[in-house]
């Protein structure tokens, strides 16, 4: 039997990318649906999906009043996802820095483990187009976190990934606050701790060719934080 698969995309101002992005992942891969969580974006992108799932129940849209950032935006789509009874939950970018072409092998690595991780570092460096200083930023953020929270992984912060059903019912979602980089860091970090199976396959990334990057100096402290909280709660059992 197929399990049933959903790729989750957060957007905001993304009209453009997701125009390009539904049909690529819909005509390619059936028995994968597409989530669009819409951040109540200017451009129209949410009522561009919602119009689309209209026509095709393979589309879904969750359309929020308000920006409210990557994490939240993930827990509204997983919680949504899992009361609609799917098996295998995707995380994806909708600006295709994440390859629509490897979704593939993500299904078929979810054959055998419970958290398939995309990885830019599992073999060398795969990045495209990256400003150097933000290279080093997310090279040097990966060494940092393996090394305080102990995670076997060497993409801990990477964004395209693709969960089994049973690994986010075991998570508390609604204790999850935490948005980019660290929000990546605490889901796999919780995945590990509960002992689930966790792998990688090596992606290319590309920096986004339209939009603009979600970057700031308040998500790298924020995941600079989180794993020490991450390792101190370790610590005392209270995960």
């Amino acid at each position: 039997m197929t399990e049933r698969a959903i790729i989750i995309v957060p957007t905001y101002n993304e009209l453009d990318n997701i125009r390009k992005l539904i049909p690529e992942v819909i005509n390619n891969y059936p028995s994968v649906d597409m989530l669009v969580v819409d951040d109540n974006s200017p451009d129209g992108t949410g009522e561009y999906v919602e119009a689309l799932s209209k026509e095709n129940l393979r589309v879904k849209v969750l359309r929020r009043e308000r920006k409210m950032g990557l994490g939240t935006a993930y827990i509204a789509g997983f919680k949504l996802a899992l009361r609609e009874g799917y098996d295998l939950l995707f995380e994806m970018d909708a600006d295709f820095s994440h390859d629509p072409k490897e979704i593939g092998n993500f299904l078929n690595a979810a054959k055998n483990y419970d958290l398939v991780l995309g990885s830019r570092y599992l073999t060398g460096v795969n990045v495209i187009n990256w400003p150097m200083r933000r290279l080093l930023l997310s090279y040097f953020a990966n060494m940092y976190t393996r090394f305080i929270t102990g995670l076997p992984v060497k993409d801990t912060t990477g964004g395209f990934k693709c969960f089994r059903r049973d690994v986010l019912l075991s998570i508390n979602l609604e204790k999850i606050k935490s948005n980019g980089y660290a929000f990546q860091i605490e889901m796999t970090f919780k995945a590990w701790k509960k002992g689930f199976r966790i792998g990688e396959i090596p992606i290319i990334f590309v920096d986004r060719v339209q939009g603009t990057s979600k970057m700031s100096k308040k998500i790298v402290r924020e995941a600079v934080i989180m794993v020490w909280k991450l390792r101190i709660r370790s610590m005392l059992g209270m995960l």
